[in-house]
């Protein structure tokens, strides 16, 4: 480990004296390139840094509490030497954390796309209600998100939505809120004031590039329509919505939420990307199937992973069995907590799978 830490200390002020270099600027790409190799190690150089300085303490406590006879001044260097080894301690999990193999997502834009399940009409307004914790969480951590497409229920509700979220690590975040998500409350259209209970269900896609996937135009069929719904001006009076047919996986998509036929039908091939990635990449962890057991559910979309209850006020995370009871924070897009809780578990099992 100490190494690679080494090397990548070296290569750190590479970094720092190419990014000195006149003219680094003239190269838009090679310049943001060497900004985000220099942000991506920052951190890992930074903790590496202390941990040798914490280790010169210790070294310098052991020699000087050899010579000194003063009983006080001793007592500050034992001090100062306990508090010096706890950091080096510590330093190390974190380094082992921060050298961990990154997801190639993290990074990405994402599509997200949420379904109501079981429950119908309460179900739906359950959709929209995590929709809108997602956009307030999004708005939070100063992401953009943007509507592809929408099928509302006529109370309010969304019977599917699908969205964008752009922003620097939007998946690293966001790829926990993959799965079912549970709601147990008393609907508004129930007399009997009985407690039901719903599901919606969460999908998160890392937004693919066109160089991650190739699409044969052969393969797509593309119809134009007319956009239903509350579309607002112009939406409904012009055949601006499109609807995509992915031939050899079947994928429909249907996107109608620009005025444009030219603007909805590139969100259809953006969706289209990501679909048929994630497609490549449920593949591949199913290849992986112990390396993804090991890690907290980020992906699999019938597992069960988030109650919100109601009449408790409470929020349970059933992966990492973390329940808070504030229920309406979280519902406002308060996930901090829950979306730290998860990164933390999930680091902490890869680095007992990587210790076993």
């Amino acid at each position: 480990m100490f190494d690679r830490l080494e090397d990548l200390l070296v290569r750190f002020e590479e970094l720092l004296s190419e990014l000195g270099e006149p003219g680094v600027t003239s190269n838009p790409s090679r310049f943001q390139k060497l900004m985000k190799e220099q942000s991506d190690l920052q951190p890992i150089v930074d903790a590496y840094k202390e941990y040798k300085n914490c280790r010169q303490t210790v070294e310098d406590s052991l020699s000087m509490l050899e010579e000194e006879k003063d009983e006080e001044m001793r007592e500050m260097l034992k001090e100062e030497l306990s508090d010096a080894k706890k950091r080096i301690e510590e330093l190390e999990t974190e380094l082992k954390i921060l050298l961990l193999p990154k997801d190639p997502n993290d990074d990405k834009n994402i599509i997200v796309e949420i379904r109501a399940g079981a429950g119908g009409d309460e179900a739906a307004l359950f959709a929209a209600e995590i929709y809108r914790m997602f956009v307030n969480y999004a708005e939070s951590k100063r992401w953009k998100t943007e509507l592809i497409n929408v099928n509302e229920n006529g109370i309010g509700g969304f019977k599917e939505c699908v969205f964008m979220v752009t922003g620097q690590g939007a998946y690293s975040k966001f790829k926990y809120e993959s799965g079912v998500h549970r709601v147990q409350r008393v609907p508004a259209t129930e007399s009997g004031g009985r407690i039901h209970t719903s599901t919606v269900t969460v999908a998160v896609m890392p937004e693919a590039e066109e160089v991650d996937v190739q699409i044969d135009m052969n393969d797509c069929r593309i119809d134009v329509m007319r956009a239903s719904g509350n579309g607002g001006q112009c939406v409904n009076t012009t055949d601006s919505a499109v609807r995509l047919t992915h031939m050899p996986t079947g994928i429909v998509i249907y996107s109608q939420t620009e005025k444009s036929q030219l603007q909805n039908k590139e969100k259809a091939f953006r969706l289209l990307r990501s679909k048929l990635y994630d497609i490549e990449m449920a593949k591949q962890h199913d290849a992986e199937a112990e390396a993804r057991r090991s890690q907290v559910g980020t992906g699999d979309r019938s597992e069960k992973i988030r109650t919100y209850n109601f009449p408790q006020g409470r929020v349970t995370d059933h992966r990492i069995k973390l329940t808070l009871h504030r229920l309406d924070a979280v519902l406002n897009g308060d996930l901090d907590e829950i979306i730290d809780s998860l990164i933390a578990a999930d680091q902490a099992a890869r680095l007992a799978k990587m210790n076993g």
